[in-house]
Parts: structure tokens; sequence; C-alpha cells
């Protein structure tokens, strides 16, 4: 028995040997832990640190194969069995509209546990799937971002274990915080690069009485009594009186016409959604279901996914400039909030996927957004930067350095190989 690995089983953490399952980006760890607290983790952290072990924390493993590969990863450790310090998984104040939740648990299952309070965590992640420490470490969110805002607006509490061992919290109840530091915003879509999230608190809504979805189907770029119809109608329901709680595109073929869906809940949604309805009408024939369309947050692919940002006033265009380049791609998400999913075939090329990325970058930086490659074969995002340039990345090294000068925690997953 190694060093390292007997200094790691002292701690009483369940530990056993990884297998080909548990790569991260195609990186095998040495190691798996299974803690069950907060104070487990400190002591795997500290361990890692006397023994110089490259760190990296996973939820249900949903997202692994998203930022890049890591440089090196001896130590996974997997948040599935960690419970608060009553041995619960969920401590809800329903009184408050608030939940203290551990890390490991998932999306689904806190979702169902507080619906027997009629309350929800106002997330619909684009992966239906996902654990809540992997959805702050990726910042992922859904359609109702429109209205309820991301995992980062929601938060409101957090405790991490930082890379040396030591536990700090910020937000709600706070016991140990680092100063000058907003732990929630810096963790949040950090890709595990800075510590470990061991606990969160979350602000909660009622679950709307009713819901429905007003869908239409938009007539394509070559119409020409219509051509900027999605901009337009997008613009239109954003500033709604009806306020929809999220307007989506699914656009499966960018040389045709897109769906656009708009999400009405809460007071009086029968009578909102048809004052919708008729605002869609002057572009397609609109309909009003309880339901939501099959393609309602879920990415439009998985083996080549790509995340496109811009000013909502540039969807539009940045949608063109995602045409323009010609390849077969599926575009999804939020127009209104402008984070556009598109996916690529699988059997596209290495030359053409990077043309693509570099192209289409180079548009999104004149409109002010930019491109990230979220998940893609090796073989075609080893030939691209996955995350693009970025202006804070001088920031970003900094933040880098204070939390972890010894870069052991998912070293190289992040922008500029943070």
């Amino acid at each position: 028995m190694t060093a390292p690995l007997k200094a790691l089983r002292e701690t009483g953490v369940t530990i056993r040997e990884a297998t080909a399952d548990d790569a991260v980006g195609g990186v095998p760890p040495r190691w798996v832990a299974l803690p069950e607290n907060t104070g487990e983790v400190a002591a795997l952290m500290r361990v890692s640190a006397a023994h110089d072990l490259a760190v990296v924390p996973v939820g249900d493993g949903t997202k692994l194969d998203w930022g890049s590969p890591p440089e090196r990863c001896d130590l996974l450790i997997d948040t599935c069995c960690l419970l608060l310090g009553d041995g619960s998984g969920v401590e809800h104040s329903s009184g408050d509209l608030v939940a203290r939740v551990c890390a490991g648990l998932p999306l689904d299952v806190l979702n169902a546990t507080l619906a027997r309070s009629r309350q929800e965590l106002a997330l619909d992640t684009p992966l239906g799937a996902g654990t809540v420490g992997g959805t702050l470490a990726t910042a992922v969110a859904g359609p109702r971002r429109f209205r309820y805002g991301t995992a980062r607006d929601l938060l409101i509490g957090i405790t991490v274990v930082l890379a040396d061992g030591t536990v700090a919290t910020s937000g709600g109840n706070v016991v140990k915080n680092v100063a000058g530091y907003d732990l929630g915003k810096l963790f949040t879509g950090s890709y595990g690069t800075l510590g470990v999230i061991t606990e969160a608190t979350f602000r909660l809504h009622p679950i709307p009485a009713d819901r429905r979805w007003v869908t239409v189907d938009l007539p394509g770029p070559e119409a020409k009594d219509a051509p900027d119809a999605p901009a337009v109608l997008v613009a239109e329901l954003a500033a709604s009186q009806a306020e929809p709680s999220a307007v989506e595109l699914d656009w499966p073929d960018l040389t045709g016409g897109p769906t656009v869906s708009a999400l009405v809940e809460g007071v009086a949604a029968g009578a909102r959604a048809e004052a919708v309805r008729k605002t869609m009408d002057e572009y397609g024939s609109a309909r009003i279901t309880a339901e939501a369309p099959g393609w309602w947050a879920a990415p439009p692919g998985e083996e080549v996914l790509l995340e496109l940002r811009v000013p909502p006033a540039a969807a539009y265009p940045a949608l063109r400039a995602v045409a323009a380049r010609g390849l077969p791609a599926r575009v999804r998400g939020s127009v209104a909030s402008a984070v556009l999913l598109v996916a690529l075939p699988q059997d596209v090329g290495a030359a053409e996927f990077a043309g693509f990325v570099t192209g289409v970058r180079d548009e999104l930086r004149r409109l002010g957004g930019g491109l990230t490659v979220l998940t893609a074969p090796p073989a075609l995002a080893g030939g691209v930067d996955r995350w693009g340039p970025s202006g804070a990345l001088p920031l970003m090294r900094r933040v880098k350095e204070r939390f972890d000068p010894g870069r052991r925690m998912s070293p190289g997953r992040f922008a500029g190989g943070i």
C-alpha cells in the first residue's frame, strides 16, 4: 500500500480503486473516495495537500466530459454519499422558502422532496439530470432562467472545502468566510477548480398553480415577407404583459423554419396564454397545450455540444452566423436570454469542426458574445480551445492562485488551462 493511499484510508472515509468508468475527460483517477460529510471531505483534502494529490469532485457524472481533461487526476471525490449534519440530505424551511441541501443530492430528488410542500427550486437544467453540486459547478440553467435566473441567482449560501482542507461558508448562517470573496458566485461555474462544494442553500419558489405552453412554427429565413420573424416575435414576447416564464427556440434545420414556444405559468395562466397565442398567430398558427413540447428543456444533442452566449439583442445575428458555416447544426435554447445550445453531427470532420468553432467565434466576438465547446470526442475537442478567448482570464488566474496555489483542484479543466 502506498503512503498516500494509507493516509487516505486512515481518514476513515471509504476509498476504492478507480475503474475505467471513473475517467474524467478520458483521464483515469487512481482512487475514488466516498465521504459522508463536510468534515470527511476536509480530511481528504488535508491528506491530498500533504501528498500533492490532484483532486476532482464528481456528482452523478453526467458532465464529467464537459470542460477540458484534467492535467492529472489522483483522487476522485464522489459526493453521492454526502449528508448534512443532521444526517439528512435536505433541510427545508418551507415557511421561509429556503432549503439547505447536500451537494451530492440529485436535483430531481430535491424537487420531489420540496413538492410535498408545493415548493420547488426553479431550475430546469437542459440535461434533465445532475446533482446540486454538479449543476453549480457547471453553471447550467434551463428555459426558466428568463424569469427566475440561474443557479447563481437562486443560491443564497454555500459551504466549500478548499484545497488545503479549510472549510469555508458564505451567505446564510456564515460559520467561516473567506474575506473579500463571494464564494457562491466564484464557485458557480468553476468546474471544480477552486475547491469542493459540499452544501448549498437556495431560495425557493411556490410551484405554480397552472402552466400553459404556447407554440408556433415560423417560416424559414428564405421567406421574403418575414425573414426576421424569430427575432421580432421573441422581442414581443419578452416585453409582453403576459409575462412568460420562458421563451425557447428549437431549430433542427437552419435552412428551414424554427419553432418558438413560450411558457406561461401561475395566476390566470390560461387567459395569459391566450394573449400570447394572439401575438404568435401573427406569425403562424399557434397552439396552446398543458404539456411542454417534447424537445423542451432537452439538449439538441449530446455527443458534440456547444454553448453560445450573446447579448439578447444579438441572438438572431448569432444564429445567422451559425447557419453561415454551412454545417447541419441543430440549435435549441433561450433566445430571450440569448443562451443557446448548438449540436453538430457526430461524424463531423476535425477540420470542419475547427473551422466552425473559429468562424463562429470571430463573428460572436463582434457581437459581444462567445462560444464554448461543452463536450466533443477527443479527436474534435483536441483541435480547438474549448473555452475561447476571455478578457477576464487574468482575474480568473489570480482567483485560482488565491484558492489553489498548488494547482491540485481539477488542474487544467477550466478556461486558460486553469
